[in-house]
């Protein structure tokens, strides 16, 4: 098993991902051939093809979304093994990408250490988060696949670092000004900004606004 080489497709419709990708994933120990594919047909073509242990799948791509390109592929070939590879840190997408199949998750911006990593890791039958994800999901303490919302509390389930953001967000305080505040990064601010739209149902910060003060969220500071 320590011998085996993993052969790799990488689906994802911007070719200059693939051929930047492709050599360095090659030349890392346990790797053999790797293949790309810009569309699902593509890449339904190789795998009837090739010999294909493990699919590095984008989330974003024209015609079929990844999410629909996994569900598309697991049904056909249950047993090859889906990363998600993606510019995308939310919460509801990273949910449907495991649902839809998918055995890992990991950043394009990560480095080719933690790529080879997770792809010998669910190789191995493992599950793989990117190290960026985990702390997402560790600051909002929830099971991706658990209600939104506590049926006790009738509030939606906000972490604390997401208090933190919406009452920063309700001084009017700009994405860099907030980052700057939590001392995290800006990509992180409008990441948490986009799970609290999905958990309150809303859709702008004006209709996040008016949510928030109607279940309590927020306090309303009247000046003198």
């Amino acid at each position: 098993m320590a011998n085996e080489i993993i052969n790799v497709l990488i689906v994802d419709d911007h070719q200059l991902m693939i051929e930047g990708l492709k050599p360095l994933l090659e030349d890392e120990e346990g790797i053999g051939e790797v293949l790309g594919a810009n569309s699902l047909e593509e890449a339904l073509q190789l795998l009837e093809a090739k010999t294909i242990e493990i699919i590095l799948m984008d989330v974003n791509m024209p015609d079929i979304s990844g999410i629909e390109a996994t569900k598309r592929i697991k049904e056909i070939y249950p047993n090859k093994r889906i990363i998600a590879l993606t510019m995308h840190e939310d919460i509801a997408i990273i949910t449907k990408m495991i649902k839809a199949g998918a055995s890992g998750y990991i950043l394009k911006r990560t480095n080719i250490i933690e790529v080879v990593e997770a792809i010998k890791i669910v190789h191995n039958n493992g599950r793989y988060i990117s190290k960026n994800i985990q702390n997402i999901l560790m600051d909002n303490l929830m099971d991706p696949s658990e209600a939104l919302f506590s049926e006790e509390a009738k509030k939606p389930i906000l972490s604390k670092r997401e208090r933190e953001v919406l009452d920063l967000l309700a001084k009017e305080l700009r994405n860099d000004e907030i980052a700057e505040r939590l001392f995290i990064s800006e990509r992180t601010v409008e990441a948490h900004r986009r799970n609290i739209f999905i958990k309150t149902k809303t859709k702008s910060v004006i209709g996040l606004m008016k949510y928030a003060i109607k279940h309590g969220l927020i306090k309303i500071t009247i000046d003198k």
